[in-house]
């Protein structure tokens, strides 16, 4: 008589969307060698995204064009097979307790459709504490079929049918290296943000702009205590400030170009 065998978990797979990321992908990657199945969607990357990818064992699958975060997220979505879905972003890192501490929740969810991650991101080197930058939780962790993300262009959301427990370990997100990355970050945001702005019917002109980005800098320094994080508090509280200050002016040229006949 055959030994009896062990009744498997649930399998867990992992999802990224990708373009261009040769330099966060292989840690990312690395981070998710435990997962049954690693889908990454790929949008006209140019480097070795894709040959980088499919090296690591990732199934990959190319996306013709560029619907904007939430849809493209959910493209990736439709493309998972397992039982649990992870979604991270290539500059995002599992590390080896948060791994343990997934395939656990997986296993015993209890009545959890999903799980949020507390979240720690890097700035310039250091990682962020303060300024509402930390916990910052992100619900990741879902079970097949119980949620979708939200259509936003940037900033999308997951949205859960059913209850969202919580998970105690840190995903490392490595979100700007240096200032060039606040830089080229801060003007694809604010692109995307201002397309928002303006489709929502808000406010969007000059005093919108120089309103709304100051209160940016008092929340993320003053009432989240970003000075807690020392210089490079005060250089984020910045950059928010001014990504937030080129949305609502993008907004607002967005708008008059669409009333010129």
């Amino acid at each position: 008589m055959s030994a009896p065998q062990t009744p498997r978990g649930p399998s867990i797979g992992a999802i990224i969307i990708t373009r261009n990321e040769e330099r966060n992908l292989p840690e990312c990657l690395a981070g998710l060698a435990w997962c049954d199945e690693i889908v990454v969607l790929d949008h006209a990357s140019g480097d070795r995204t894709v040959e980088l990818a499919r090296a690591a064992g990732a199934r990959v699958e190319q996306s013709p064009d560029w619907p904007g975060f939430g849809a493209q997220k959910n493209r990736a979505l439709a493309l998972a097979g397992c039982d649990w879905v992870l979604s991270i972003d290539a500059d995002e890192r599992v590390g080896e307790d948060l791994a343990r501490e997934i395939r656990a929740a997986a296993a015993n969810p209890g009545d959890a459709a999903a799980f949020s991650i507390p979240r720690r991101s890097s700035y310039c080197g250091q990682f962020m504490r303060h300024g509402g930058w930390y916990p910052d939780r992100v619900t990741r962790l879902f079970r097949r079929g119980s949620a979708r993300f939200s259509d936003d262009l940037v900033h999308e959301s997951l949205r859960v049918d059913g209850n969202v427990a919580r998970l105690r370990e840190d995903l490392l997100h490595i979100s700007y290296r240096s200032l060039d990355d606040v830089l080229d970050k801060m003007n694809r945001y604010s692109s995307a943000g201002a397309v928002k702005v303006a489709a929502g019917g808000g406010g969007a002109g000059l005093l919108d702009a120089l309103l709304h980005s100051f209160w940016a800098f008092m929340r993320t320094y003053v009432l989240r205590r970003g000075f807690l994080d020392g210089r490079l508090g005060f250089v984020l509280a910045c950059s928010t400030a001014h990504e937030t200050w080129y949305r609502y002016l993008k907004a607002w040229r967005l708008r008059e170009a669409q009333r010129r006949p």
